[in-house]
Parts: structure tokens; C-alpha cells; sequence
């Protein structure tokens, strides 16, 4: 079908959720580490680049995922500590910054990103967007920034929260451009937003959109198909990269097991060699 990426995600410390060890011991799975590896293992062997966005990692588990990893990610959120985040450890901003860096320590590739109606201030957003920039200046790590709406869920304890206006989002990817270097692009997801006055406003990348899975975590938000990315983006040119952007595939910042991936789907300007689009 075209794909180039295998996108694995999870939530916070799964395994500290009640029945989740006996949900994967009957999957046959011993360690669900071990199992990620294997799946990224699996991933390469058909052709697919590994993107892995399991929340906050151990130094340990890091340094294991990041070799069969052409990039990884993890949403920052914000830097302030709001209510929201008040029964999830791994949410902990000081955590995720803590993340953030070793990656970059480890030259990894980063996706990460704010997450917009929370019951953060703008404040907060300006330093979360700073703390991502001054990360980016030290190790030079982070791919793309991702202006994430919040978007209510039925049954979860935020269920009634107001989604953020388009206006207010639009505010939001303006900051992040102006306070971003220009090398960090700004993502925003064409399946919650409508993209042209986002990209007008500042934002560049789209994120990935896949013609096979839904988007497990807004999965009520179907994606949008090329053709109707076309439309709605007239006048823009539509490029497909792969999870490692251009300048790591050209400095070599990927993971080592996925060497072989890469040189097969990057063309000579590290975008993908064979255009779908």
C-alpha cells in the first residue's frame, strides 16, 4: 500500500494498569519490551521504518529501542503541571524533559510536541515551546514539533472539557514558529484540523496519514486521503518524507539496525525515493 513507517505507541506504564499483565501473558508475550523489539525486528525485515512513541522509557529501555529505531517520540504536553496530569507519573514534565534529552544525548531523532487544552496558560505554552528549542540548540535532535488539540474523549475523567477553538490553535502554531529554530518543523494533524490556514500560519508537516489503520488515539477522527489533501492544500506541493527527516538521513543520525531501510526508501535528498504522491 505504499507505507514506509511502523508507528508503535502506547500509553503511560501500561503494565501498572490492572489486568494488563494478564492480558499479555495470555498474548504469549514475557516482556513487553522484548516483544517491542521484536516487532521493530519484524518491521525492518518488511521494509518498514520504526517509529516508537511509548511514553517515558528507562535510560535502559532507550538505549535498547533506539538502534531498530529510524526516529522515536514523545509529546512534552507542557511544562506546567495541571490537573489533568494529576494521576499520571509519566506525564510529569520534569520526566518527559528528562527524556527528551537522553535522546538527544543518544543522537536519536525526536518527534515531540504541546499538547493544546489542558488547563494550560500561554505562558505555559511559550516556556514548553522554549524548553523544546533550548533542547534542540544543545543536541540538535528535534525533527518536528506537533501543536496538538486536545480532544475530549467519552468516559474519561476530562470527557466534558471544551475542544480549543481553530483560532486559538492557530495562535498556537504562530508561537511555535517564531520561537522554534527555522529547522524544526512545525506538525500539525491534518485529521483534526482543516490544514491550509495551519500551514498558512506557520506549520509544515502533516504528520503521517495511513491508507491501512486508523489513528488509534483520536480514532473517531477518520484520516484524510491524498486526494483530498490536494484539494484542500491547493497550491502546495505535497513531499512524503520518511520518520527520519532529510538532514538525519544525511548526518547518519538513525538507528544502526536500520541502516539498510533507510538507504532503500531515502532518495539522494533524503526525502522518500519513490514518490506516491
Amino acid at each position: 500500500m505504499g507505507c514506509s513507517e511502523a508507528l508503535f505507541s502506547m500509553g503511560e506504564r501500561p503494565w501498572e494498569v490492572e489486568g494488563f499483565g494478564t492480558a499479555v501473558a495470555e498474548a504469549g508475550i514475557s516482556d513487553l519490551m522484548h516483544h517491542l523489539l521484536e516487532l521493530c525486528e519484524l518491521s525492518l525485515d518488511m521494509g518498514l521504518l520504526p517509529h516508537t512513541n511509548a511514553g517515558v522509557l528507562s535510560d535502559e529501555h532507550l538505549k535498547a529501542l533506539s538502534p531498530y529505531n529510524a526516529s522515536m517520540g514523545l509529546m512534552l504536553e507542557t511544562t506546567a503541571h495541571v490537573d489533568a496530569h494529576a494521576e499520571s507519573p509519566g506525564k510529569k514534565p520534569e520526566a518527559r524533559l528528562d527524556f527528551i534529552e537522553q535522546a538527544g544525548r543518544l543522537k536519536v531523532p525526536l518527534t515531540t510536541g504541546i499538547l493544546v487544552g489542558i488547563g494550560e496558560s500561554w505562558e505555559d505554552r511559550r516556556a514548553s515551546l522554549r524548553a523544546i528549542a533550548d533542547l534542540h540548540h544543545t543536541f540538535g535532535h528535534i525533527q518536528e514539533v506537533i501543536i496538538q488539540p486536545f480532544d475530549p474523549k467519552p468516559g474519561t475523567p476530562m470527557a466534558e472539557a471544551k475542544r480549543p477553538e481553530d483560532s486559538e490553535l492557530l495562535q498556537a502554531v504562530a508561537l511555535a514558529r517564531a520561537i522554534l529554530p527555522e529547522e524544526v518543523a512545525v506538525q500539525v494533524p491534518p485529521n483534526l484540523m482543516d490544514p491550509l490556514p495551519f500551514v498558512q500560519a506557520g506549520a509544515s508537516d502533516l504528520g503521517g496519514i495511513s491508507p491501512l489503520t486508523p489513528d488509534w488515539i483520536n480514532p473517531d477522527r477518520p484520516w484524510p486521503d491524498l486526494e483530498d489533501l490536494r484539494r484542500k492544500l491547493l497550491g502546495y506541493r505535497l513531499r512524503e518524507r520518511l520518520a527520519v527527516y532529510p538532514r538525519y538521513v544525511q548526518k547518519g543520525w538513525y538507528g544502526c539496525k536500520t541502516g539498510a531501510a533507510v538507504a532503500s526508501l531515502a532518495g539522494v535528498d533524503g526525502l522518500r525515493r519513490k514518490e506516491y504522491l
